[in-house]
């Protein structure tokens, strides 16, 4: 069964500006219980993230967000099929894409999102092959 990003991401996704305050986003990030945060600009285009582990660093409390975010967004179309969001978070050992939808933010997909599809059971592993119940592979 084929499941899409959209029915699986957080559509209240909360957004930074580039110019915020790395205090800012720690609150926002802690207020929220969230651990990433897409950063956009003007247009909601994604331009960069934050995580909570790019602020565990010692920073200045007054520096822009823009100083610290990662720069490379992996995204995914909201129609796109989950499969892809799980081979680009593990190609890129990430735990998070940015859900777009004609280039601007609309949703955030994580790791744990993905773990609802065998959660729920809509992803059915397959069994292990069972052993032969033939002896010497000959015909009998």
């Amino acid at each position: 069964m084929s499941v899409n990003v959209e029915e699986l991401m957080t559509k209240s996704v909360i957004t930074a500006q580039p110019h915020q305050s790395v205090e800012h986003v720690r609150k926002m990030l802690e207020r929220n219980s969230i651990s990433s945060v897409p950063v956009v600009n003007s247009d909601g285009h994604p331009i960069g993230i934050v995580s909570s582990t790019d602020l565990v660093q010692e920073l200045k409390p007054a520096a822009p967000i823009s100083q610290i975010m990662t720069e490379k967004v992996y995204t995914v179309p909201q129609y796109d099929d989950t499969s892809i969001a799980a081979r680009i978070m593990r190609n890129h050992k990430i735990h998070h894409v940015v859900v777009t939808h004609e280039q601007k933010v609309v949703g955030i997909l994580s790791a744990f999102d993905l773990l609802k599809l065998v959660e729920s059971h809509r992803y059915v592993a397959k069994n292990a092959p069972t052993p032969s119940k033939r002896k010497g592979g000959k015909r009998h």
